[in-house]
């Protein structure tokens, strides 16, 4: 019996991995050997990223929010205490955005929660 080698499927496979480093560097965007390392690498990258994003954007409104509560005279943790005691419930990420566009209106929240 004649082997098989099914070279539609290894074709596809081969083909979806080249168009997936396209772009790529050198042999990196051409040859299929180093083509799959670096694509599954970019792959794994991708995964971790998606997660660490999560982190740095989460990293970056604080930054913001605590610059913003300093300037009218308070810090970061004292006013996410605050708000949590006056029952305001506002993500950070809005918190972040209003400090940053409209201060007149976070200085606003600012005094409501030290009263």
């Amino acid at each position: 019996m004649p082997r098989s080698k099914n070279k539609v499927a290894s074709h596809r496979r081969r083909k979806k991995i080249l168009s997936l480093a396209k772009g790529y560097w050198g042999a990196r965007g051409n040859v299929y050997t180093i083509a799959k390392n670096s694509v599954e690498k970019g792959l794994l990258h991708a995964y971790r990223d998606r997660k660490h994003k999560k982190r740095s954007f989460r990293q970056l409104w604080i930054t913001r929010i605590n610059a913003a509560a300093r300037m009218n005279g308070t810090t970061y943790s004292r006013l996410i205490d605050a708000l949590n005691k006056k029952g305001v419930e506002i993500n950070r990420k809005v918190l972040a955005s209003l400090a940053l566009e409209n201060p007149n209106a976070f200085s606003e929240l600012v005094k409501f929660t030290q009263n």
